[in-house]
């Protein structure tokens, strides 16, 4: 059977989203999957961008990552979605490009696509839950297939014990407070194992 075709789309200000992308990506890689990381287009002003030190560093060293479309959506077999919080829902870019999907949606190419979804907020009750929830509400709508990491690991115990998705929180120095990677990694293999089967299913 041809490798899982796994897309990473992901918005990140501040680095933490593209770190859990990019351990995803890795863990993708490890189990044989062909995978593609991309993030969404920005949609706040340059000169925003621009005044503020954290999000002008990101924005230049991810400048060479594709912006996602369409197209990579068909391609996909399985796809991660990774986007902070912001103020208890999606942050705005990474929402502006599921909006932008009717098309896609309408034609039925959404329809049994293996999803799964983290995010990040500033604090642990800061809506990392209900941002992973938001994602899954669009992906209900979309036929897909949502796999949760659910309690399926020992390392989602250690990230926090986020059963819907990995989330972690960011401390006012920018790192990352809960130890995440592990429970990253799970995730991603979980959802290219549940591709696989699937794929394999309607072989």
């Amino acid at each position: 059977m041809d490798n899982i075709k796994l897309a990473i789309i992901y918005y990140s200000m501040g680095g933490t989203n593209y770190q859990l992308a990019k351990w995803a990506e890795e863990a993708g890689k490890e189990v044989g999957a062909e995978v593609r990381l991309l993030k969404v287009q920005e949609l706040a002003p340059d000169s925003v961008v621009q005044s503020n030190e954290v999000w002008r560093a990101t924005t230049e060293m991810t400048k060479d990552i594709p912006v996602a479309t369409s197209q990579d959506l068909e391609w996909a077999d399985a796809i991660i979605f990774s986007s902070p919080t912001r103020f208890g829902n999606i942050a705005s870019q990474m929402k502006q490009f599921l909006d932008l999907q009717g098309g896609f949606w309408a034609q039925g190419k959404t329809i049994n696509k293996v999803v799964s979804a983290m995010s990040s907020a500033q604090n642990p009750h800061g809506g990392q839950e209900q941002t992973i929830h938001a994602i899954y509400t669009s992906m209900m709508h979309w036929g897909a297939i949502i796999v949760p990491p659910g309690y399926t690991d020992d390392s989602i115990f250690k990230a926090g014990g986020n059963p819907y998705g990995t989330s972690v929180t960011v401390g006012q120095d920018g790192k990352m407070i809960e130890d995440v990677e592990a429970s990253v990694k799970h995730q991603a293999k979980r959802t290219i194992e549940i591709a696989k089967a699937l794929k394999a299913g309607s072989k």
